[in-house]
């Protein structure tokens, strides 16, 4: 740092400015000096008055206080009439002495002789007589000429009002001579800004030029261009200031692109969420919005900005204040149709400013109908179990009781009520299994034992093993290649898919009814299809047939010992050999399930 000399710094710079505030110094002392002019006539004059008053009061006061009779009442105001005459005032000064009812005793002035002995309702005069103090005021006549007014009570022996003094005088001639005075300063303040303007400019262009460039390269700042630096005229305080300037403006430009970068990032994160990010201001209208927020709602961001939240989400229904947002912290929005079931949450959240004042909200959304299709099949799921097992649990509960009672002794009912009982047992104890088999699936637990197996020869084992346990007269038809096709399957679960699908058929096909069972060698799989001339499904249920515990015939199913889970874990375990299974039906026409295997090449190897 260089040592600024005092001839080359902005110290003597200043010292011109202090002779300019020399002159405001002058100007202050001229209003102080005419403030304090104008009290001092303003009191001057008064104190006049209080001496003209404080002897007629002395006076006036001995005049109420002589005794008299109501006939002499008149006497009374030729008294104060007198005393009144002989107090020298000047033309121009009117006296009026009030008695305590406020009606006129005397007055000095000729012209006001016809108020003599008529009440007035001057305010002032009105003010001392209820208050007994002296009341001071001012009035203006037609021609804007100022009159000093002054209401003095007049007291007897024991203090009480017995009457006012009001003088009313002209002090038009102090505000004359004050503003003669306030005259010559203000043409001596003019004189002085004249000259203090002529030395201001010729100052100020040597101390503002460097000011004004970094002025301008502020502004250029703001645009956000930081290439130019200003310029260094000395070694000054200014100049010092404009090196500083400079530094800013490096220190400026390098944050500057931390924050361009950082708001790059903040925009490339934003685009790229799955969930949508709405930004709002403090009343609810949007300034930013996400793609994926524009792709969940179904329109275009750019569109939605100056809208309010509560409309964009469609809330306008529930929501009537923006608090009631705040409050809520995250709801569900149900934007469903006719067609297509569509969830969407929405979380919402603050922006405070340092001042915990709120400065907009933030709601980020996100599809959850897939979560709650979920929760709600759980909800299903759990309702379903616990009504399942109750059925058999009320059946055996009460067929137990029965044989508590004393029924065991029936060799009649006894055996038929504990066949019952063991069916149910049964029954329970192949849901609890068919239950732990979809926990492990679903928990990943069960692990496939996977061999290349021949397909055709299992199939043709499985069918003939139902043809030989079936008591109905039901025939099964078999559409299958004559040839040898391998799979890469665990065959005890492939075994119990297909057994489930064929007692499937077996318990809903009438008597004599046929089972078709099928397969089609397609390019790289197998079609395997069981199809039954039953009652059929209708089409908007085909679907929920593999639904844990969904049942076309709820009777039916439960007559055979059905639990509701074998079509739910055929699904599982086929999906687990990397396959696909469905249904086609038309009611009264009986149904057909299908499901896919990947078909082993003689080149193509597994890995379980």
């Amino acid at each position: 740092m260089h040592k600024v000399g005092f001839f080359r710094s902005v110290q003597l710079k200043f010292v011109l400015i202090y002779i300019l505030l020399l002159l405001v110094a002058v100007q202050i002392i001229g209003s102080y000096f005419s403030s304090e002019l104008e009290k001092e006539f303003t009191t001057n004059f008064k104190n006049s008055i209080d001496g003209r008053i404080s002897v007629l009061s002395y006076y006036l006061e001995n005049a109420f206080n002589e005794e008299r009779t109501e006939d002499m009442e008149t006497s009374l105001r030729q008294d104060l009439q007198a005393i009144i005459r002989d107090i020298d005032t000047g033309s121009n000064w009117t006296l009026l002495v009030v008695d305590n009812q406020s009606r006129v005793a005397a007055t000095n002035n000729y012209l006001d002789q016809e108020k003599v002995g008529k009440k007035t309702t001057l305010d002032i005069i009105q003010k001392a007589l209820f208050l007994g103090e002296e009341k001071i005021g001012e009035k203006k006549d037609r021609n804007d000429n100022i009159y000093y007014q002054q209401a003095t009570p007049l007291f007897d022996d024991e203090h009480n009002v017995v009457g006012v003094i009001y003088v009313e005088a002209p002090s038009q001639d102090i505000y004359d001579q004050l503003n003669d005075i306030t005259q010559l300063f203000l043409n001596g303040s003019i004189i002085a800004i004249l000259v203090s303007a002529i030395l201001g400019v010729l100052v100020a262009r040597a101390i503002t030029k460097p000011i004004m460039e970094m002025r301008k390269q502020a502004q250029v700042m703001g645009k956000g261009d930081f290439t130019q630096k200003v310029n260094v005229y000395g070694t000054d305080e200014i100049g010092q200031l404009a090196i500083a300037f400079n530094d800013l403006n490096d220190q400026l430009k390098h944050s500057y692109s931390k924050t361009e970068e950082e708001t790059r990032k903040l925009h490339s994160v934003l685009e790229n969420m799955s969930d949508g990010v709405i930004a709002t201001d403090e009343t609810g209208a949007v300034t930013l919005m996400n793609e994926a927020a524009g792709i969940l709602l179904g329109i275009n961001p750019e569109e939605s900005y100056g809208e309010l939240i509560i409309d964009v989400l469609k809330l306008d229904e529930k929501v009537v204040e923006l608090a009631e947002l705040q409050e809520s912290g995250s709801m569900i929005i149900d934007f469903s149709d006719d067609d297509e079931i569509f969830l969407i949450r929405a979380a919402f959240s603050t922006v405070t400013d340092d001042r915990d004042e709120i400065t907009g909200f933030i709601t980020v959304i996100s599809d959850v109908t897939e979560q709650e299709k979920i929760e709600q099949e759980r909800r299903e799921f759990v309702s379903n179990v616990s009504h399942e097992l109750r059925t058999p649990l009320t059946t055996m509960k009460s067929y137990i009781e029965a044989l508590t009672d004393g029924e065991w002794k029936n060799e009649e009912i006894a055996p038929r009520f504990l066949e019952v009982t063991q069916n149910e047992t049964e029954r329970m104890i192949r849901m609890v299994n068919d239950l732990l088999q979809l926990s492990k699936m679903d928990n990943k637990e069960q692990q496939l034992q996977k061999e290349r197996s021949e397909f055709i020869s299992l199939f043709h084992h499985i069918i003939d093993r139902f043809e030989m346990n079936v008591p109905e007269k039901i025939t099964f038809i078999r559409e299958l290649p004559n040839e040898k096709l391998f799979v890469y399957i665990d065959k005890d679960k492939l075994i119990q898919v297909i057994d489930n699908i064929i007692s499937n058929a077996i318990k809903y096909s009438p008597e004599g009814g046929n089972i078709v069972c099928r397969v089609v060698k397609q390019r790289n799989q197998l079609l395997v299809s069981v199809s039954d001339e039953g009652m059929g499904i209708a089409y908007d249920k085909l679907e929920k047939i593999f639904e844990r515990f969904y049942r076309v015939d709820k009777a039916r199913t439960r007559k055979f010992g059905g639990t509701g889970l074998g079509l739910a874990i055929s699904k599982e375990l086929v999906e687990a050999h990397h396959g696909k299974i469905w249904a086609k039906s038309k009611e009264g026409k009986g149904t057909t399930i299908l499901f896919t295997l990947p078909l082993m090449g003689k080149k193509r190897r597994y890995n379980v």
